[in-house]
């Protein structure tokens, strides 16, 4: 796709066909709906790919980022952690990173989708304010563990990227 007002959105290989809520409970077609207003209200355009190659989600968030327009893209584990991506950036590298997942509210997903458009707009948005728990490791650590096993175990090096239509309704 070449349409600059597109932010598109990489799933990782579990969300919504193995785990279909974040750590902390929220349901992905919520977490999804947020995600999508939050580009929308900007006047981007979303569109959602599966990644199926990685769990890693600097990765997935780098490969949305590329076969975006705008070359902004949005990457998310199924557990919640997010990255929103550049394509011109090493995958390692990222605009905004979301990582503890278990303090991502459904607000923050908004405002994540809010600041992805605005740099597809050419913007330097101010950062989505984290919060920070340094008990949240361990209290779900875990967890995220055998989530993230869950997760890699439906990677497949063979099956390419595709563009899903999910409802978050």
């Amino acid at each position: 796709m070449t349409d600059p007002k597109e932010v598109v959105i990489g799933l990782s290989p579990a969300f919504s066909s193995a785990i279909f809520e974040t750590i902390i409970g929220l349901p992905h077609g919520a977490v999804l709906k947020e995600i999508c207003a939050g580009i929308e209200e900007e006047g981007l355009k979303h569109r959602i790919v599966k990644v199926f190659r990685t769990a890693d989600v600097g990765f997935i968030a780098h490969e949305a980022a590329k076969l975006s327009g705008s070359g902004i893209g949005i990457g998310i584990q199924s557990r919640g952690t997010m990255v929103i991506h550049q394509k011109d950036l090493a995958p390692l590298s990222n605009l905004e990173l979301f990582s503890q997942s278990p303090l991502i509210d459904l607000e923050t997903f908004r405002a994540a989708g809010r600041n992805a458009a605005q740099y597809a707009k050419g913007l330097s948005p101010a950062p989505v304010p984290v919060r920070n728990d340094q008990m949240a490791r361990p209290k779900y650590q875990a967890v995220a563990a055998l989530l993230h096993n869950k997760e890699t175990r439906l990677t497949d090096q063979k099956k390419s990227t595709q563009t899903v239509r999910l409802s978050y309704s």
